[in-house]
């Protein structure tokens, strides 16, 4: 279910010129940010809370999963050159699999990771805030990696539909309407940093064993429908 070719070209798309600016850009910013702020504050456990779950967790690791996740497909059936992928003797599942796989290590790599480090920088990871934001973060990579992939496949338009979901939905909804809350990736990560972190540090809208379901569910039916649409998509000649 994994192409070493396929993977390869992808990765080497995401990481083009354009695309690498927005996935450098935003871990950049947030390190620096809080690094700023631990000069000027200091070491404290709720201003890391605050600037991991309202910066990095609400707005940068589902835009970094929208420049992925849409990137890892979406210009290749836009351009037409998913014509070429396809007219190669590789499942579409395969191909599907493989994307998600590069979409998720990407979206970890450019997400979790400067998490981590911005977590260590802002408190020294005092009360395991630094490491449950970036398990959070790991975990919503995968989550939103399939669902903008799925949208890359679906519409000419996914990066502009992944930021409306990503920014709207999540950010706006998922802030100021209870009930969107339960159908919130956000939320879904902050149950799991709320287990990891320590008691009273995180909180989250939705509990772990229901988080973890939907968490399960949503990346495998937005996996299963991306390989149904890459499936629908017929070759000239191929009757």
């Amino acid at each position: 279910m994994y192409h070493p070719t396929v993977a390869r070209l992808t990765y080497r798309g995401l990481l083009g010129r354009r695309r690498a600016f927005v996935l450098f850009a935003l871990p950049v910013l947030l390190i620096v940010i809080s690094a700023v702020v631990r000069v000027l504050a200091g070491a404290d456990d709720q201003t890391a809370a605050n600037l991991l779950g309202g910066f990095a967790l609400a707005t940068m690791v589902p835009i970094i999963g929208v420049v992925a996740g849409t990137g890892a497909i979406g210009p290749e059936i836009d351009d037409g050159s998913v014509v070429y992928l396809l007219s190669k003797p590789v499942k579409r599942p395969t191909i599907i699999v493989t994307k998600l796989v590069v979409a998720i290590g990407v979206t970890v790599a450019f997400s979790a990771v400067p998490t981590l480090i911005a977590g260590f920088v802002l408190n020294g990871n005092s009360q395991n805030i630094a490491v449950a934001y970036a398990v959070a973060a790991a975990v919503a990579s995968v989550a939103y990696s399939a669902i903008f992939l799925l949208l890359g496949t679906v519409t000419r338009h996914a990066v502009i539909a992944g930021l409306v979901y990503a920014l709207v939905w999540e950010s706006l909804f998922g802030s100021l309407v209870p009930g969107a809350r339960t159908l919130s990736v956000q939320q879904w990560a902050l149950a799991l940093a709320e287990r990891i972190g320590a008691e009273g540090v995180v909180s989250a809208e939705v509990g772990l064993p229901l988080a973890l379901v939907l968490l399960v569910a949503v990346t495998a039916a937005a996996t299963w429908y991306a390989g149904r649409r890459l499936r629908a998509l017929t070759l000239a000649g191929e009757e």
